[in-house]
């Protein structure tokens, strides 16, 4: 008995003895916990109540709604612990449904691997609202793509067009002067007996009616006239206004008048520009090029005259001239 007892008694190595640190559990201490004081009981229930008691603001329980709400919908709620004890799940799989797999037969490429996504609505737009909207838009994107496209061509177009009628007008102007000039002198030709030169006195009015002038430089004379009509209305206004107010005397005569400055200013043919005049008009309404081209046919078959070449042909034929066009004449 001895020596079996001996023999079940194993040795003990000296590691053995040793205690096993990393099993050990420090025990709580076990002393007397201190009491709180009634100052520090007070703030302690505060400081819960305020927490019991306070509430989130708007944004920040949507925010909270919203990150719990996509959090829900990323789970897979086959993955969850109470759907794999489910019975549709149970019923599921033994029609050989496995889930990451799709249903069906296992050839088809396109079968859905997953249900289909929830998608949340905030407002109150029917099915297929969003798309409709989505079609909507890029229509009206694509359309004010082209309309952009289409007033950019259109502004350059306007654009050049107005230069070159606004070029075009300087050069009817030009060839209006030309031709009232050429008429002049050809009047005063006539009128000398073909003598000497008589040069038209400076700021002398027109003695004939407007509407004799011919059409294609009628423009130029009315507008000249009417400026001149102003220039001086103006003149006599701040003349009358610089002069002292004077005694009224019956005695005085027209000379007297008229040397004091009193006598009153009459306009000449000031009624004559008032006066409608639909020649000219009907003369202004045609297209620049047009009416140009009318004055240099002019000056070609009166004078011999053409505008692009600036210069005065000894006879009808006018040889060596280019053309009618400016275009002849580049």
């Amino acid at each position: 008995m001895a020596a079996s007892k001996s023999q079940d008694a194993a040795p003990q190595s000296p590691e053995d003895d040793e205690d096993d640190y990393m099993s050990m559990t420090i025990a709580e201490p076990t002393g007397p916990k201190v009491k709180e004081t009634y100052t520090q009981r007070r703030h302690r229930l505060q400081r819960e109540a305020e927490a019991r008691a306070y509430t989130k603001p708007k944004a920040e329980r949507e925010a909270d709604e919203a990150a719990a709400r996509e959090d829900a919908l990323q789970r897979s709620l086959l993955s969850h612990p109470t759907t794999q004890k489910s019975k549709g799940l149970a019923m599921m799989s033994k029609m050989g449904f496995t889930p990451g797999k799709a249903l069906g037969k296992g050839d088809n490429a396109d079968a859905r691997t997953e249900p289909v996504g929830i998608s949340i609505k905030e407002d109150r737009g029917g099915i297929g609202m969003d798309n409709e909207k989505k079609r909507r838009f890029r229509e009206e994107v694509e359309k004010e793509g082209k309309r952009v496209k289409a007033d950019e061509g259109e502004y350059r177009e306007r654009v050049r067009r107005e230069r070159e009628e606004g070029r075009l007008e300087g050069l009817i102007g030009t060839a209006m002067r030309v031709a009232e000039r050429m008429a002049s002198e050809k009047e005063e030709e006539l009128s000398t007996g073909g003598g000497g030169d008589v040069p038209p006195k400076k700021g002398a009015q027109r003695s004939k009616p407007l509407k004799t002038v011919n059409i294609l430089w009628r423009g130029l004379v009315r507008k000249r006239e009417e400026a001149e009509r102003d220039r001086r209305m103006r003149y006599d206004l701040h003349q009358s206004l610089s002069r002292l107010p004077t005694y009224d005397d019956e005695d005085e005569d027209k000379d007297d008048k008229k040397a004091l400055g009193k006598t009153p200013i009459q306009y000449a043919l000031v009624e004559d520009l008032e006066e409608e005049d639909p020649e000219l008009e009907e003369f202004n309404a045609l297209e620049p090029a047009e009416r140009l081209q009318k004055i240099v046919n002019y000056l070609r078959e009166e004078y011999h005259y053409c505008f692009w070449c600036k210069y005065t042909y000894p006879d009808k034929d006018m040889e060596g001239c280019p053309g009618l066009t400016e275009e002849d004449h580049d």
